[in-house]
Order: structure tokens, then sequence, then C-alpha cells
């Protein structure tokens, strides 16, 4: 079988239910969840299998999370078929964004991305992630979108942060303070 199909030789590729120019923002959207689904994958990749089997298992499904979310996004119309994304796997999220957070130390302020490399795969994670969000937003001012697949996404940017820091607790590797950083974190309003 041929892996290439030659139809996007003129500049579109196929989404559920029509065609789009490839720079078209709907294809931004889900080729950048498709660019995070892989980051995703490298993180995993330096997960040691003992120390980190909870979060190797938590990223594989995170995984197959984001294939759905991609799917949802590359509809042509909002409502052709059912979404695969719902409200519950932005509140599970929570739950393990918690529990990481609880090995986490206190936090006053910003801190620079990085520590071990699997602290740092995960912090390419967060912020490739934070990019997709914004497109998927930027996509939903052009046509109606799953808005729980965009809920999502701004939960898992914030699980891959405490992600990341529990990858530097548990390797005894401290997080780098920004220096000219204000005390932003822990304060009442």
């Amino acid at each position: 079988m041929a892996i290439y199909t030659r139809t996007g030789d003129q500049g579109q590729t196929s989404v559920i239910g029509g065609r789009v120019d490839k720079d078209d923002i709907q294809v931004e959207a889900y080729g950048t969840i498709d660019e995070l689904n892989s980051f995703v994958g490298l993180a995993g990749s330096y997960a040691d299998d003992t120390l980190f089997a909870d979060l190797k298992q938590d990223l594989e499904q995170i995984q197959q999370e984001l294939f759905d979310c991609g799917s949802d996004l590359a509809y042509a119309k909002l409502g052709e078929r059912p979404y695969k994304v719902g409200a519950d796997l932005a509140e599970r999220l929570e739950s393990w964004i918690d529990r990481y957070q609880a090995e986490n130390p206190p936090l006053e302020k910003f801190i620079l991305p990085g520590g071990t490399a699997l602290s740092s795969a995960l912090h390419v994670c967060r912020t490739v992630c934070r990019r997709a969000e914004r497109q998927a937003v930027s996509l939903s001012k052009k046509m109606d979108v799953n808005w729980e697949a965009i809920k999502y996404l701004n939960r898992l940017s914030d699980f891959f942060f405490a992600a990341a820091r529990t990858a530097n607790a548990r390797q005894q590797t401290p997080d780098v303070e920004y220096v000219r950083s204000a005390k932003v974190f822990g304060r009442k309003s």
C-alpha cells in the first residue's frame, strides 16, 4: 500500500466532510495537535519505566485523547458526527494535576523551563499545547467547534507544567527560578 495519494499536490487537504487549503487555520489547529502528540511521545521516551510508570501511562492516554481532539477539530461542519472529547476529560486532567502538584515543592516565582531531559520535554509539550489552544480559539472565530476540546487543551497545558515540575522533583533536580520574577504564586488577591 502506498502512503502517498497525490491528492494534496495542489495545496489542499481533506477534512471530515470537505477539503480546505493546507494553510487553513483548521489544518493549523489540528496539525499543531498532531505535532504536540509527537512531542508527548518523545517526552514519554525520556521517562524511566520504574520512576515514572504513572506518568508514562498518563502520557499514553493523553496521546489517545489528542487524536480525539484533532478529530473533533477536523470537521467541515459542526455536529456532523458525535464529538469524542467531553467535559469529563478536562475534569480528569484536573485530578491528575492535583496528584502531581502534591509532589512538587511550593512555588512563589516563575521558573525557567528546563531541568531534567524529561522536564524539558514536558515544557516543550506545554508550549506547543498553548499554541494548539490559541489556534483552536482562532478556528472558533471562523466556524463552530467543540469547545470541550479547547477546554481540554487549556487544562492539558497545566498538566504538562505540573508534570514537568514533578519530573524534576522525583529526580532531585530543583526548578530554576526566573531571577527577575516577582512573587506571583501563593499570594492572596
